[in-house]
């Protein structure tokens, strides 16, 4: 049954959930027995200190790690060892804390290539360029500029992204996850580096994609105000091991949370 928010946004059932999951890299344990879940149409946060395990996770849930233990179910299904083009292909998209953008093509064709689990001609029509494989460049041409149109970046769509400024560019790197047209996004760090004026539009547009296109969002952030803020629920990760998981609130609260992230031992 669904769950409404303070908002009034829609809460829905399980979108996603990580069941006891283990990961590491030779003898150091990088995650130990983590478990939580992402319900659709959230905003869900990890917080934690540094290599608390935060990206490990995001890393888990997209495909490019394999966990030694544990499981991941998406949309009420046991997933098996997938590659990181699968996992999009399922519907998840991510931006990644170091900007991975193509920097010498512009905005439009970065974000072009977000569309590319989309695209379903086969090559002898994309190679011809006519018939199916133009109407559908022409289709997903569209969705992209009402993405550059949302996102606000009309003045830079053909730009190259190299000579942009890095607010711009994690805006651009956001566009590109959008074009994927995903039913969660992961948002690692997406804040890292702005200052206040760019930190208050990102917030605005992470709000805004979860309102406008109902896109569930599962984001890393050292930012508590922004966290606090945002977040529907929170999950806290120390050392690889999950600290506590509530609402902003309770996690804030939380004698443990405050001892070993809020309080600074880790600073």
């Amino acid at each position: 049954m669904a769950e409404s928010t303070q908002d009034g946004r829609k809460i829905g059932g399980t979108l996603l959930e990580v069941k006891n999951i283990s990961l590491s890299f030779g003898g150091v344990k990088a995650l130990t027995d983590i478990s939580f879940d992402i319900k659709e149409g959230e905003i869900r946060a990890i917080i934690g200190p540094n290599g608390a395990g935060k990206s490990s996770m995001l890393n888990v849930i997209s495909g490019f790690y394999h966990p030694q233990q544990g499981e991941v179910w998406f949309r009420g299904q046991k997933r098996g060892s997938m590659r990181p083009y699968e996992v999009a292909r399922q519907g998840i998209a991510r931006t990644f804390q170091n900007i991975a953008l193509f920097k010498g093509m512009s905005t439009l064709d970065n974000l072009m290539t977000g569309r590319i689990t989309q695209m379903h001609t086969n090559l002898f029509w994309q190679a011809i360029w006519k018939g199916p494989a133009e109407r559908e460049e022409i289709a997903h041409r569209e969705r992209v500029e009402h993405i550059i149109d949302f996102l606000g970046i009309q003045a830079i769509r053909k730009t190259p992204v190299g000579r942009l400024p890095y607010g711009l560019q994690k805006r651009v790197e956001l566009g590109r996850a959008l074009a994927a047209e995903a039913k969660l996004l992961l948002l690692d760090e997406p804040m890292a580096g702005m200052n206040l004026e760019e930190k208050e539009d990102m917030c605005r547009f992470i709000l805004d994609v979860n309102d406008e296109f109902g896109t569930t969002i599962a984001l890393i952030e050292h930012d508590m105000g922004v966290v606090m803020d945002l977040s529907d629920r929170v999950v806290v990760l120390d050392y690889g091991r999950k600290l506590a998981d509530g609402t902003p609130a309770e996690v804030r609260s939380d004698p443990e949370v405050i001892k070993a992230y809020l309080g600074g031992a880790h600073a």
